[in-house]
């Protein structure tokens, strides 16, 4: 019996579920003030918990702008907690850089008003990432509590423990071995109240190290319990053995610190033996899963270091239009709303917010890339082509690029007047009043040609380089001609009849067949959960007849293949074994010469309700285990979770299928060969097939409830609530992006991350014309035609980001090590360099970084380690 009992005062909020966001401010506004009278009027209420997340203030302040410094009072005065978290954040199909920021962001808006929670608070994410201490410390932050997804066969059956990722850093941890709503709506009738925590007390007494334990009161979207008081004294009457009184959750960490001998576990928590964690949920609704993916590569590959470039070189660095981008995207990145089990309305509002955020991402980048090109000196030509590389080293590649110019033919010209060889592959007329409707007002209706060109050149690290577009006499169009198989330096691709591929490797020497075979099941799950149907009619693509064609040109392969998969249209459907609706899938391959890499868009238009369908990627390596990455490493995960032998015998909550995340690519790989998919969309796989030697990527899954009842692999309640979403059945076009890749030696001896970071970063081309609707005036100083900011000259560390520093003008390097052993990066910064800095991911300055006369500087970095560099 633990004779201490800290009652903590708290709301969890999520902004939206079943109900919309407008909804729950609602409810906001109204529960805010109950709050702020109590704080403010009773001396005996010491503090109340804000769910850790400042957005809860920003929508709060969107209607009472006014009572800012009231909320000011009660944060320095410690009753009203708040942050460190913008918004509570997923941990499994979020990347890394989206939560640092969601911390960074959080911190920053609680600066105004006074200290944060320094706890890494997230009591209700669905499962807990292996890197989450080491994201946690680079904030300064010592203290972790959650819930979800821990069991004794981690190390410890106790509810305090530390909790240590790969890198050393570690966290002190009160989980919540019964939720964070336990306390909600405590009763005063005295029988109900002793029989409800009768149960409590000894799950919790259970578990304690200390003589301390935590009743969290509150629950979602719940009002302050106002008669707490007359609860605590029913409390005292009936446990006079105990102490009841109002506290916080710093409070029983004060006393967790004096304890010793406390369990250190490793890894990440995704067990679903007493809470669920819903391992299929990175699948529901691909098309949010596949917007965030797109949108947060595009952020941090493209908009950030192409803004640091601009930044670089004298351009204003715009940290107010990217921290609304990223605000934007991470209102969307709440369990429940990256989860996408919410309502049809909600999930309606948050594609509304990943458009408005892509939008701005995608003008923000085409903006900076403008002022760049304005800048560069005019007397060459005017028009001109830009080449941007946005990864710290050199790379050769074949650019492609859109040329819009009313010239018939055209050269290219280096900055030293050597021409460039390219071919034009398409080309297409444009309205002149699309390029500036100016030329239409003043009469000029000749209409402009858009000429997609390709061509092959070096491109600066973390740079560009600019060509110069100047008429000529004729030029070489090159369309892809027909082919019966393609060849690239590292493949022979052929198309079987069934719409499948055939890889030859050259250079392993290796056959692979069948690959992209389709795999159509039942789902009779609902938002939260996959679940097949007893006695599964399971559909491949095996039989069809697939139409396709294949064409090659000097610089790229290219496939297209169409068919129609016919499938059932619902479960009742398939319980009776009928296909009476399809699926049509079309698949884009595009495979460059001088890449060991095939990329692939798969575009399906579908019929059906009621269904998962999945990509098979063969590999012929016989596997126990997959390699993938999370965020700022890489984690090993086993084919076939031990647990599948006892799950039932110990009543487990779910049934823990080898469904996993991934955020840029997973492998199979032996000490010899491997392969791998890099995804651009899809998050989710599972290793299949009788020897596991088969990646299968998740491309959707089809469902019409937010919650189910009785659901073959999750027994028991429905998750969420029973409510229908039809939306969520994805009838309609449904759009992924992702890559294979083909490798000597294992997954993490290959640095696959690197590859998938590659693939994620590609060569921006911006076309710099005399005409544009926007009008822009030019600043007042010029730019190199070609630039290098800094080169990496290891092959080891894979970049995450370049950015402006949100405290000072310098710049941010932020790096990471996902091989499996310590490494050492080095940078070379092509100009002068005044200071470097290791910082923390707050980008507090921790130590100074000894640099060379050339601006050479290195930095070790531990396996599954991110390290931060601030560059003045």
């Amino acid at each position: 019996m633990k004779k201490n009992v800290h009652i903590v005062p708290h709301m969890h909020w999520d902004r939206e579920w079943y109900f919309t966001t407008e909804e729950s401010r609602i409810l906001l506004v109204n529960n805010m003030e109950e709050i702020l009278d109590m704080l403010e009027n009773n001396q005996d209420y010491p503090c109340y918990v804000l769910d850790g997340q400042t957005a809860v203030l920003e929508d709060y302040f969107a209607v009472k702008p006014e009572y800012k410094e009231r909320i000011k009072k009660l944060v320095q005065e410690g009753k009203l907690i708040i942050g460190p978290w913008y918004t509570q954040t997923d941990e499994m199909v979020v990347g890394g850089e989206s939560i640092v920021r969601n911390l960074l962001y959080g911190i920053k808006d609680c600066e105004q008003f006074g200290e944060h929670m320094k706890i890494g608070y997230l009591p209700d994410s669905f499962g807990q990432s292996a890197q989450l201490p080491q994201i946690l410390n680079g904030f300064d932050i010592k203290y972790s509590i959650f819930w979800r997804g821990v069991s004794e066969r981690h190390g410890t059956d106790k509810t305090e423990f530390y909790w240590e990722s790969d890198n050393g850093s570690k966290v002190l941890v009160q989980l919540f071995p019964l939720g964070y709503a336990i306390g909600k709506y405590l009763p005063t009738d005295e029988v109900k109240l002793k029989e409800r925590l009768d149960k409590y007390f000894s799950v919790l007494d259970k578990g304690a190290t200390t003589d301390h334990i935590i009743l969290p009161n509150g629950h979602d979207q719940m009002p302050i319990q106002k008669n707490i008081f007359e609860v605590i004294e029913k409390l005292k009457k009936l446990y006079p053995e105990r102490n009841f009184f109002l506290s916080g959750y710093e409070n029983v960490f004060k006393e967790l610190e004096k304890q010793d001998g406390l369990s250190t576990i490793k890894g990440e928590f995704l067990d679903g033996k007493y809470m669920r964690v819903h391992r299929s949920i990175y699948s529901t609704r691909m098309d949010i899963k596949a917007a965030n993916t797109r949108i947060e590569n595009k952020i941090t590959n493209m908009l950030e270091p192409i803004a640091s470039i601009a930044y670089s070189l004298g351009f204003d660095y715009h940290s107010g239009l990217i921290e609304l981008i990223w605000k934007e995207i991470m209102k969307n990145h709440a369990h429940d709303s990256i989860g996408c089990c919410c309502s049809d309305k909600v999930h309606k509002e948050i594609m509304s917010r990943f458009f408005i955020a892509e939008e701005k991402v995608d003008q923000l980048i085409n903006f900076y890339m403008r002022k760049i090109a304005d800048a560069m000196p005019c007397d060459i030509a005017l028009d001109k082509l830009v080449a941007y590389n946005l990864l710290p080293y050199e790379r050769e590649e074949v650019v492609q690029a859109e040329i819009t110019t009313k010239m018939k033919s055209f050269r290219l010209l280096d900055e030293n007047n050597n021409e460039l060889k390219f071919e034009v592959v398409k080309k297409e007329i444009i309205d002149p009043g699309l390029i500036d409707r100016q030329i239409v007002h003043y009469g000029n209706y000749d209409p402009f040609v858009r000429y997609t060109v390709q061509f092959k050149d070096i491109i600066p690290a973390m740079g560009y380089k600019s060509y110069f577009i100047k008429e000529s006499d004729s030029m070489v169009e090159s369309m892809p001609q027909e082919v019966n198989k393609v060849e690239t330096e590292f493949y022979t691709l052929s198309v079987n009849e069934n719409g499948t591929i055939k890889i030859y490797d050259k250079n392993l020497n290796k056959t692979f067949d069948n690959v992209l075979l389709i795999e159509d099941g039942a789902d009779d799950g609902d938002e939260y959960d996959y679940s097949p149907l007893l006695d599964d009619f399971i559909i491949l693509s095996d039989r069809v007849k697939a139409e396709y064609s294949m064409k090659q040109n000097k610089y790229f392969a290219y496939v297209d293949i169409n068919y129609r998969l016919e499938v059932p249209k619902d479960i009742e459907s398939r319980k009776k074994k009928v296909c009476d609706s399809f699926i049509d899938v079309k698949i884009s391959l595009r495979l460059p010469m001088n890449k060991p890499l095939i990329d692939i868009k798969i575009d399906v238009e579908n019929m059906a309700k009621d269904h998962r369908v999945r990509a098979y990627i063969p590999t012929g390596l016989k596997s126990k285990f997959s390699i993938s990455d999370n965020q700022f490493g890489s984690i090993e995960r086993a084919v076939v979770d031990p647990a599948m032998e006892v799950w039932e015998k110990e009543g487990w909550d779910e049934r823990p299928d080898s469904i996993y995340p991934m955020l840029s690519y997973v492998g199979l790989s032996n000490e010899e060969y491997g392969v791998a998919v890099l995804t651009n969309s899809t998050r989710e796989y599972e290793i299949v097939g009788e020897n596991y030697d088969t990646i299968a990527v998740t491309l959707f899954r089809s469902v019409g409830y937010l919650g189910k009842e009785e659901v073959l692999r999750r027994p028991g309640r429905p998750s969420g609530i029973k409510m229908e979403t039809p939306d969520s059945q994805m009838i309609g076009n449904i759009k992924l992006h992702f890559a294979l890749t083909t490798h000597e030696k294992s997954t993490l001896k290959a640095n696959v991350a690197r590859i998938a970071k590659e693939f994620l970063t590609p060569i921006y081309t911006y076309n710099k014309m005399p005409y544009d609707a926007m009008k822009l005036n030019n600043v007042d100083f010029n730019v190199p035609c070609s630039y290098s900011l800094f080169t990496q000259m290891d092959k080891n560390a894979v970049i995450s980001t370049v950015k402006k520093s949100e405290k000072n003008e310098g710049l941010v390097v932020r790096f990471y090590n996902p091989t499996d052993d310590e490494k050492t990066a080095v940078f070379r910064f092509n100009r002068e360099l005044v200071e470097v800095h290791k910082t923390n991911l707050n980008e507090r300055e921790i130590e100074i970084i000894n640099c060379n006369n050339s601006g050479e500087f290195e930095v070790n970095i531990k396996k599954n380690e991110v390290q931060t560099i601030l560059i003045r």
